[in-house]
């Protein structure tokens, strides 16, 4: 009887034995394909040492740079819920919509041994849960301590002692041109933490292209979404711009000097695309730890405020009020009953300096006042009538619209909900839904998306066998075992 598969695997067979019956024959005719003679291949240097020694002096500072700072460079990954389209009722002409978990995040950094991290608002703003992944592939559910959406500021914190962690350095001081590295934990790898490695830590180097740029974009942000949080008259924007390459995923992370020094926050690019095309943006430090101290011991922003309303210098200013150069901001108005005019600066004036630093711009006046404390004293340099003068001025406190109160915390969830799943007992109704051949014992009937099991690959129409190694034969097993195991 002809048997096809059989004749087939013969054929098979054949023809490999023909093929390693054929590499015999050629070995034995002594053919062993096309000959090409090799030449001597020179591993030296086509350039002396000492010829490149300043260069390989920089790329030495930049790897250690790196080697130092990328261990407190942390993942952030938040999710939240968000309202996405499901439907359309053609009755009442609604669209039918529900909430569904999001991902999201960005970077940050550690800035203390005991787990206090520095990033963007923006990265973990409306969060339901946040994990935060470490360089040695441990992660932690974090909380927030406090954020300021008016400078995209936020602390977080995760529960765990001996952590690596940055030095702030000093952004006033840092200058044009000078280098600095960009560093950020994107972590495209998904949402399971064993793949979370892919293109995690990212380090790129550039210049600083310019300060204290006042892009609007916090502004616009506030301006957009109320729900937001923040007032948009009392957003604070300075950033330092680099030429570091800055992608999606970055912000949050740290801008280094060449020794290690955080100098900014990466947080914003310029581009007409979504990715880097030469412009990138950094809160600086000098700002975002004023904030940083603030909500780490108040929870919340204590903005120092001078009470005036100011505009931008120009040259027919120079020459009009006898300034020394293009420099200070011109006082518009001044509040009522408010710090500036109980010092005696006028409408008319022009704001010069603070405590000797000259101001460049209306948001470089906003940044000096909001590095320090409310009751904090100042002197400003001022030209009135074509001459300079000081006048000393106590600081008061800003009122800022902040975030709506936390939502209460939810109930305690149900013993399957802390693994992200629904179960049932496997009846012969659900057979066809599963791979199994008989009914009897526990199956995983829904995963919840990004819940626990679905972040270690779950799905639904699998068996329960045993949680902690206790054998599951019913659901209310399930219910008993889990009752006994704290979320998280």
């Amino acid at each position: 009887m002809f048997d096809p598969i059989r004749a087939k695997a013969r054929v098979i067979i054949t023809i490999a034995l023909g093929f390693i019956g054929g590499l015999a024959l050629a070995s034995g005719l002594g053919w062993t394909g096309p000959s090409y003679a090799m030449p001597a291949m020179d591993y030296s240097p086509q350039v002396s040492q000492e010829a490149v020694r300043p260069a390989m002096d920089l790329s030495e500072a930049f790897a250690n740079a790196a080697e130092a700072v990328t261990p407190a460079v942390v993942r952030i990954e938040a999710t939240s819920t968000r309202q996405v389209a499901t439907g359309f009722n053609p009755r009442d002409g609604e669209v039918q919509r529900e909430e569904r978990p999001s991902l999201g995040g960005g970077s940050g950094f550690l800035i203390s041994q005991d787990g206090y991290i520095l990033t963007n608002n923006h990265v973990v703003a409306g969060a339901n849960e946040i994990r935060v992944y470490l360089q040695d592939g441990r992660y932690f559910f974090a909380d927030v301590v406090g954020a300021d959406p008016t400078t995209d500021v936020a602390v977080v914190k995760i529960e765990e002692e001996g952590l690596p962690f940055l030095s702030l350095g000093d952004s006033e001081s840092l200058r044009v041109g000078e280098w600095v590295l960009a560093v950020g934990n994107p972590g495209f790898g998904g949402a399971d933490p064993l793949s979370a490695g892919d293109l995690a830590y990212t380090v790129t180097a550039g210049i600083v292209s310019a300060k204290g740029r006042p892009l609007r974009l916090i502004q616009r942000e506030l301006q957009r979404d109320p729900d937001f949080g923040g007032n948009p008259a009392t957003a604070i924007e300075n950033y330092i711009q680099t030429d570091a390459v800055i992608n999606s995923g970055n912000s949050g992370g740290p801008m280094v000097n060449i020794m290690g020094q955080v100098v900014g926050i990466n947080s914003a690019i310029f581009s007409p695309t979504g990715t880097y095309v030469g412009y990138g943006f950094a809160i600086p430090i000098d700002l975002a730890g004023r904030v940083m101290e603030d909500l780490i011991e108040f929870g919340r922003v204590r903005r120092a405020q001078l009470g005036v309303s100011i505009s931008q210098i120009v040259p027919e200013d120079q020459e009009l009020y006898d300034l020394p150069d293009v420099a200070g901001v011109l006082v518009q108005t001044v509040t009522a009953g408010g710090p500036a005019v109980e010092a005696g600066l006028r409408p008319g004036d022009v704001l010069y300096a603070v405590d000797g630093t000259v101001v460049r711009s209306p948001s470089g006046l906003q940044n000096l006042i909001a590095q320090k404390r409310p009751r904090d004293q100042v002197t400003l340099t001022i030209y009135r009538d074509g001459s300079a003068s000081e006048l000393r001025v106590r600081l008061d406190e800003a009122e800022l619209e902040t975030r709506p109160e936390a939502a209460p915390e939810p109930e305690a969830p149900a013993s399957e909900e802390k693994l992200g799943i629904a179960v049932q007992e496997l009846t012969e109704d659900l057979l066809p839904l599963t791979t199994y051949e008989e009914a009897g014992g526990v199956v995983i009937t829904e995963v919840t998306r990004l819940g626990p099991a679905d972040r270690r690959g779950i799905r639904a129409g699998v068996k329960v066998l045993s949680i902690n190694g206790e054998p599951i034969q019913t659901p209310d097993d399930v219910r008993r075992v889990l009752r006994g195991v704290d979320s998280g």
